[in-house]
């Protein structure tokens, strides 16, 4: 006996224990598959935007764009600068800049070579070397994706050795 409610029937399987063991067993390969491409595709957007972000960075830097600079950084950040004797929070993070614009220092150009990005979940870790006009350093920063922004948790920099990392 069949009843049908609609015009466009819906086929329904049943299976048995061993059948359906089977099936999902069939399924679990295509499933892992299809949830590392999507993990690939959103991790790699991800690192894009980081690494856009950290582009922007500098370029706020350069610029002297206190305001824009400072949104980069969460509230509860905690880093060591190179140029700091000792850990800064985000009420000091311009502190570096300022210092150098008071003397009438300014970063004319720099370049910027990306040397390792990790997205876990929503925590990034990003790995850099950057080459300034006034001087070379190598950095790390730790984000944290707020909201679909990613902003600076934690960090360090360090200067290069004589070959230059």
């Amino acid at each position: 006996m069949s009843l049908v409610c609609s015009k466009n029937p819906i086929a329904i399987a049943v299976v048995t224990g061993d059948q359906y063991d089977r099936e999902m067993l069939k399924a679990i390969p295509f499933l892992v598959a299809l949830a590392a491409a999507v993990f690939a595709q959103d991790s790699a957007k991800d690192e894009a935007q980081i690494w856009n972000l950290e582009k922007a960075y500098w370029e706020y830097v350069k610029a002297n764009d206190l305001e824009k600079y400072r949104a980069l950084w969460r509230e509860d950040f905690v880093g060591w600068p190179l140029v700091s004797s000792a850990p800064v929070r985000k009420s000091h993070i311009t502190d570096w800049i300022t210092a150098n614009t008071s003397k009438n220092v300014k970063l004319q150009s720099f370049s910027i070579e990306q040397l390792a990005i990790r997205v876990t979940g929503d925590i990034a870790i990003n790995h850099y070397r950057i080459k300034a006009n006034w001087a070379s350093s190598e950095g790390a920063e730790a984000r944290i994706d707020t909201r679909g922004t990613w902003q600076i948790i934690g960090g360090m920099s360090a200067p290069v050795n004589a070959n230059g990392q």
